[in-house]
């Protein structure tokens, strides 16, 4: 059991050297970080919220809104349905959590029915449905009335779902500020919490989440002024009276009919005019929203084209000539930030519903860094603590098993590196607890390793048996450590989660150091003393 083979003794002198590669970043000043060998490690351990300081919203997604629109868009589609089977109705409309519409003939009843439950779409089994696969819709007559509703089981899919592309888009706008490691999850059942560390200007976050991002293109009503809609309380159906971003906001009536989707849209840049010099967004549409662009300013050439922007009217250019090219520009008196948000959005797509802010606050840089000299400063005495204990108790083999600790720390802060973890103040007292616990095996080594002295064994013998038989005892309780540390992370929350990885990653180098570098270390020592007794 004392016994190396070469090729051991160089994985572990790799593993070790690696660690101490991947650790050394983070104690260099980012100065010198910046003229070291693109070919060697220098990634830092990104810091949390609590240690580096940043911002911090909690947000709500509005799901009822999901829920409206999906019944819009089912409105649609009973009114294209029954218009291709040239069905007659009347009172097509949205009623509480119902589209209902009336069959002018009763005896097209029933191919009505059976025309919109068409529509229906068969939802993925689930524990929650039993297992078997569910509609999701339900359609329903009473006399010449149908009522077309979601089920309960497509609510909430949609919930989720909305939630999940929520936390995509929330991700891809972070990201695009070009913060690293933000900590964005879910909590509860329909919130999402946001943590972006080294970001120290809420209302920006805010305002760059709390854009849904629903970008269109539709055609003005030019049939009638939105002023005299308004005055006379007569808007021509089709059309609404959306008001323009740029102050004064003047009213604008626009047809609802959108004539191509921000869905299309590929690419968004900000930039500059080059006659006005103004700050504009050009953007790219993919091929079927390029020709749709194309149709469209083709057919309507010389009206004024909207571009609507969650229902507020960027600007309203009239239509000079065909834009085939797939691609076009959007000016409205914006500031180079305005235009580099708006790039940012419309770049990250559209949320599926508006996010409500539910909470807000900064978390300062001298708060963090006084978390941190503290995270150290309890660190260093829960390490010195162990150290003299060691020492004090187990003599010579506890000086290795202190060789063995620093080893332990090392390889916890080069893994944290190389995965580019975020380290928070959760985290640190996962490794404070790594510390305390990660001479436990070589405990539990060396007092086997007594017992087998007192039984009158050699020194020899007793050190291969106090390893062999503390093996087993060793794992079984380091692997209910990782499970433990495994189920906070899936259940925990952002803080629990901190702790859980540092503690996870500390069982994994402690296993490491206490039986394969401890032991490396006290078989090179018995080669070389050849002790006849073991002060232990």
């Amino acid at each position: 059991m004392l016994y190396f083979e070469r090729w051991k003794i160089v994985l572990i002198a790799l593993v070790t050297l690696a660690g101490v590669l991947y650790t050394a970043p983070n104690f260099l000043p980012k100065a010198m970080l910046e003229g070291v060998p693109s070919y060697l490690p220098h990634k830092q351990v990104n810091l949390g919220l609590d240690l580096r300081g940043g911002s911090y919203l909690l947000l709500e997604v509005d799901t009822a809104t999901v829920n409206r629109d999906r019944l819009q868009a089912q409105m649609n589609d009973v009114r294209r349905v029954l218009r291709d089977k040239q069905i007659l109705y009347t009172g097509l409309g949205v009623s509480g959590d119902a589209v209902t519409v009336r069959i002018t003939k009763p005896e097209d009843v029933p191919a009505a029915v059976k025309a919109i439950e068409g529509l229906a779409s068969t939802l993925a089994a689930n524990l929650l449905s039993g297992g078997l696969p569910q509609r999701d819709i339900s359609v329903t007559s009473t006399g010449n009335l149908i009522s077309v509703k979601n089920t309960d089981a497509a609510i909430l899919a949609r919930a989720q779902s909305a939630i999940q592309q929520s936390m995509e888009i929330v991700r891809r706008r972070i990201d695009e500020l070009g913060t690293t490691e933000p900590v964005i999850q879910q909590q509860g059942a329909d919130r999402i919490l946001v943590q972006v560390p080294g970001l120290d200007d809420p209302s920006r976050l805010k305002a760059l989440l709390g854009q849904t991002a629903k970008l269109n293109f539709r055609l003005v009503d030019t049939t009638t002024t939105a002023q005299q809609a308004l005055a006379t309380h007569t808007i021509p159906a089709g059309s609404e009276v959306l008001y323009m971003t740029e102050d004064p906001k003047q009213p604008l009536l626009v047809q609802r009919r959108v004539m191509v989707g921000g869905d299309s849209l590929t690419d968004a840049q900000p930039g500059f005019d080059q006659r006005s010099g103004e700050p504009i967004v050009s953007f790219r549409f993919d091929s079927t929203g390029g020709r749709l662009f194309g149709e469209v300013t083709r057919e309507n050439v010389g009206k004024p084209f909207a571009i609507v922007l969650d229902n507020k009217v960027i600007s309203a250019p009239v239509i000079r000539e065909a834009i085939m090219g797939g691609s076009g520009q959007i000016s409205g008196n914006f500031s180079v930030q305005q235009a580099n948000d708006l790039a940012i959005l419309l770049r990250a797509g559209a949320l599926p519903a508006p996010l409500n802010v539910l909470e807000e606050r900064t978390v300062g840089a001298s708060l963090g860094a006084d978390s941190i000299r503290a995270g150290l400063l309890a660190s260093i005495i829960g390490a010195l603590a162990v150290i003299v204990f060691m020492v004090a108790s187990y003599g010579l083999f506890g000086v290795f098993a202190n060789i063995a600790l620093v080893v332990n720390v090392v390889l916890i802060l080069g893994v944290l590196s190389l995965l580019q973890a975020t380290l928070t103040l959760p985290g640190i007292a996962g490794i404070i607890l790594t510390i305390g616990t990660a001479v436990d095996a070589n405990v539990l080594i060396y007092e086997r390793i007594r017992e087998e002295l007192r039984a009158g064994k050699t020194p020899i013998a007793a050190l291969d048996a106090g390893y062999n038989r503390a093996m087993a005892p060793i794992i079984d309780a380091n692997v209910t450590h990782f499970i433990s540390a495994a189920v906070l992370f899936e259940l925990g929350s952002g803080p629990v989660r901190g702790f859980a990885v540092t503690l996870a990653i500390g069982v994994i180098t402690s296993v490491f150091t206490a039986v394969t570098v401890n032991r490396l270390i006290v078989s090179t020592w018995v080669r070389r003393a050849r002790p006849k007794t073991i002060q232990l």
